[in-house]
């Protein structure tokens, strides 16, 4: 360990992003995602923090911007809920059959 306490290089901003990115796109958990990229949680919290907060300053460029990421979750919410209708019908026609 060196003078400053950090026991490695620091990460640079591409490495950041990517990690974050990487997350956004997976929808793994922070914690999976850290665990295999080998750093901690708190740090890839920070990142994902740092690169939404810099989206919302600067979009250009950037492939996530908080409008983008809540138009994406309103789209797969309305999804979830027809795919649930549709797995419904299914259960309904399937005991209708087994009769």
């Amino acid at each position: 360990m060196n003078m400053t306490g950090k026991s490695h290089q620091p990460y640079d901003k591409e490495f950041k992003d990517h990690a974050v990115e990487m997350l956004i796109e997976t929808g793994r958990p922070l914690k999976a995602v850290a665990r295999d990229l080998g750093i901690s949680d708190g740090a890839l919290r920070e990142w994902k923090k740092g690169y939404l907060g810099e989206v919302a300053e600067n979009p250009e460029g950037r492939k996530y911007t908080p409008e983008k990421l809540a138009e994406e979750n309103a789209r797969l919410r309305a999804e979830n809920e027809y795919l649930k209708r549709q797995r419904d019908i299914l259960k309904k026609a399937c005991g209708i059959l087994s009769n």
